[in-house]
């Protein structure tokens, strides 16, 4: 069985996400995270609902800063592997939120990078 990464990746993971919801997803009220045989369980709190809403489930790779991204379908309650924006199937923390907030908050921006700059 995989397993779960160290207590100071855990943390370190929970407060990046925590941050990046505070920043990008104001509709959110918290972020849950659980770790469960190598995987990273990530759930958003809603106002006004008592269980947290199932975005994503990040594989531990190794590495800090890269996880491997499945998102939670709703229509089955399974977690499918799934590639981010990038096109690749493991990237950011960050990334991995923001992908399945744009699914579930119906958000399609967090899918499309910043339009280039024009100096």
């Amino acid at each position: 069985m995989p397993k779960n990464p160290p207590e100071s990746m855990q943390h370190h993971l929970r407060v990046r996400l925590r941050d990046r919801a505070r920043e990008r997803w104001p509709q959110l009220t918290g972020i849950q995270v659980r770790f469960r045989a190598g995987f990273a369980y990530v759930a958003g709190e809603l106002p006004g609902e008592a269980e947290p809403m199932p975005l994503c489930r990040l594989r531990f790779t190794g590495v800090l800063h890269t996880w491997g991204f499945a998102v939670y379908l709703a229509s089955s309650g399974r977690y499918q592997d799934n590639f981010l924006p990038t096109g690749l199937p493991f990237g950011s923390p960050e990334e991995a939120l923001d992908c399945a907030c744009g699914l579930y908050l119906n958000d399609p921006t967090a899918w499309t990078p910043p339009p280039p700059s024009t100096n």
